[in-house]
């Protein structure tokens, strides 16, 4: 897509430093549920408020004309006017984590234009790792550029990322590991950084996958339902929960990966 009108360097930027000025936000919520809370809610409402609330005064300020996408999203059709411009903030992925003090949560940032991807980024304040990328382009970890790991065999060091309650819908011959961190963005991150073979995603939406989508894309990887065929999250953009289990996986591999998951 064009961005020369706005300049794709000064979105970026504006991304970046609007993330990271989000995390820093963040922080003084992360661990501070109230003792005995399994799930603290006045809490991470009361943190996801304050970080929409942060991104939504900052990009009043820079780009007043720009989207910031909600639930019920209508695509309005091409446009060259500013209002092209779509942005999808996250601003909690692992939520459990976040109020519990473990350090495995994180804000996701994702540009569309004309509901084509643009750029998308996912920070992790409490470890201060930072992932992004330009859609199209290279998929960075920081500074270090990352790419998906091809992998010829599945062997005992090898990693499957899952979600909650993944062996209540399957029975796996994976020979390797298998883990669940709770947070799907970072899931799909170190498959991207070639840190895991694959990762299998449910429950999520738009706003979840959005900028993870293009972070992973940049690596050489897809999403995929389990019926092999590719997802095309742009349909849905209404918001609508996606129903199907998810497999963030390379091409070439995907099949190896589904072969070892028998469902239950």
């Amino acid at each position: 897509m064009d961005t020369a009108v706005q300049g794709i360097e000064e979105l970026t930027e504006f991304a970046m430093q609007v993330i990271q000025e989000a995390g820093k936000a963040a922080l003084p919520y992360y661990g501070k549920a109230r003792p005995g809370e399994r799930f603290d809610e006045e809490l991470v409402t009361k943190a996801e408020l304050h970080l929409t609330e942060l991104f939504q005064d900052r990009l009043s300020d820079r780009f007043p004309e720009h989207q910031l996408f909600v639930n019920n999203q209508e695509d309005v059709g091409y446009s060259h006017e500013d209002k092209r411009y779509l942005w999808v903030f996250d601003p909690l992925d692992g939520v459990a984590n976040f109020q519990g003090g473990i350090p495995l949560w994180g804000i996701s940032l994702a540009l569309l234009e004309n509901s084509w991807p643009v750029f998308g980024t996912f920070h992790m304040p409490a470890t201060g790792d930072l992932f992004h990328a330009r859609a199209g382009e290279t998929a960075f970890w920081g500074e270090q550029k990352i790419h998906a790991v091809p992998f010829s065999e599945i062997n005992e060091e090898s990693v499957l990322l899952t979600y909650a309650r993944f062996n209540r819908h399957y029975r796996p011959s994976f020979a390797g590991k298998i883990r669940s961190f709770g947070c799907t963005s970072a899931h799909m991150c170190y498959v991207a950084a070639g840190r895991a073979e694959a990762a299998i995603i449910a429950r999520e939406a738009f706003q979840d996958l959005a900028a993870g989508r293009i972070i992973i894309e940049a690596a050489g990887l897809k999403i995929y339902k389990m019926d092999g065929s590719e997802l095309f999250l742009n349909e849905y953009l209404n918001g609508k929960e996606i129903e199907e289990h998810l497999l963030v996986v390379s091409s070439e591999s995907r099949r190896r990966i589904h072969d070892c998951l028998e469902p239950i």
